[in-house]
């Protein structure tokens, strides 16, 4: 199974293929789109959009796992970051993709243990759980943590056979 894991912000969105061979997790590619604040919120909506289609179809994932909501200390932040993710599930939808969202604190959980570890955290423990050779940038490393978690839950609710 190959998991296409996005991190999505105003500003910056990370992005991560995961795929599952065997009881391994492989790191298939990684990054992170960098929105200009200064453009209107429309155009990097219309960025956002064009590069998760462009994901979708250099990728090939069998599912699109993203970040789930979560309570921000600024309503217009949390409104410019809805839309956002508005983009992104539209994008997957278009390309008939199943979504699966995952709350913050449940990523964190499932990869470093614990809910509240910090990102630093997060991007040493993605690196070493996938055999990467340097720690990948934050939004990149929340991404991978994104589609490990949808991969542990499927392999938690679908064990492999003989296992």
């Amino acid at each position: 199974m190959r998991v296409l894991g996005i991190d999505p912000g105003s500003r910056k969105l990370g992005w991560g293929v995961v795929e599952r061979r065997g009881s391994k997790s492989v790191a298939i590619a990684a990054g992170v789109v960098t929105l200009d604040p200064q453009t209107p919120l429309s155009a990097r909506l219309a960025r956002v959009f064009q590069q998760v289609e462009a994901m979708i179809e250099d990728h090939a994932p069998d599912v699109v796992a993203v970040e789930d909501i979560f309570f921000a200390r600024h309503p217009s932040a949390a409104i410019a970051l809805g839309h956002v993710r508005g983009v992104v599930l539209l994008a997957a939808e278009r390309a008939q993709r199943p979504i699966t969202q995952w709350p913050p604190a449940l990523v964190k959980r499932t990869v470093a243990g614990r809910g509240a570890a910090d990102k630093s955290q997060i991007g040493r423990i993605v690196a070493a759980t996938l055999g990467l050779g340097s720690v990948p940038p934050v939004d990149a490393a929340d991404a991978l943590a994104i589609a490990l978690t949808h991969l542990a839950s499927m392999h938690a609710f679908h064990p492999p056979t003989g296992a």
